[in-house]
Parts: C-alpha cells; sequence; structure tokens
C-alpha cells in the first residue's frame, strides 16, 4: 500500500488485528486515496466481536452484520463538505458502491455478501 499502513485499521483492543483486512478492499481504498489527493484518516477498520459489542454498549448505531467484522470496510474521517464530496468521489471513482455519510465520517465497504450499489446516511 502506498497511503496506508495495517496498523491504521487495527481494532483498538487487538493490536496488529489490521492484518485481518481484505487485501482487495485495502487496493481500492488505497487507489481511491491517490485519486482524492486527500489525506484518509482511517477512525475504524477491523473489529473485533468484542469491540463492535463494546461499541453498541456505548450507544452508537452498529450492524450485527457489519462488515468491518469481516475486513470489508472502513470509516474516514470527513468533517466537512468538501472533504466529504473529495473522498465519496474518489471511493465511487475506483468502484466502490457501498457508502454510508455521517457528518464526521464516510462509510466504505465492498463486502461481496451484502447488497451492492447502495449510498445510506448515519
Amino acid at each position: 500500500m502506498r497511503y496506508f499502513t495495517l496498523d491504521e485499521f487495527d481494532s483498538p483492543d487487538l493490536p496488529g488485528s489490521g492484518a485481518f483486512m481484505r487485501d482487495e478492499f485495502l487496493e481500492k481504498l488505497d487507489a481511491a486515496r491517490g485519486y482524492a489527493e486527500v489525506p484518509f484518516r482511517i477512525t475504524s477498520g477491523f473489529r473485533t466481536p468484542s469491540y463492535q459489542e463494546d461499541l453498541k454498549r456505548r450507544g452508537y448505531k452498529v450492524s450485527e452484520t457489519s462488515a468491518h467484522l469481516d475486513g470489508w470496510a472502513a470509516d474516514i474521517s470527513a468533517t466537512t463538505s468538501n472533504r466529504r464530496w473529495k473522498i465519496i468521489e474518489a471511493l465511487i471513482y475506483v468502484g466502490f458502491n457501498r457508502i454510508g455519510v455521517a457528518d464526521t465520517f464516510v462509510h466504505v465497504d465492498c463486502h461481496p455478501d451484502k447488497a451492492q450499489n447502495c449510498l445510506w446516511l448515519y
């Protein structure tokens, strides 16, 4: 990867777990970062089931079948409309078609077993 290191994708409760990220996902994300020409700060990558449960306990809306659990997803910090635009444009350009948009981040995944061509809001 040109723009990321695996530890950026670690679940907070398991150092080294970024290694569980899917190569196909990471290659596409790296290509999107290059296209966007803006940094992508990963706020959530791989998640262990226990960290997923911790997020639920703390009141976060998390999917029971989150693509983060399988290493197919990441959340990218995006706190301005211009940054969200650049990130989303790049993700679509490289072929991502599962994108969630929140006030402070953009979720992206390419889980092959989930519905495709989806855009949602948090």
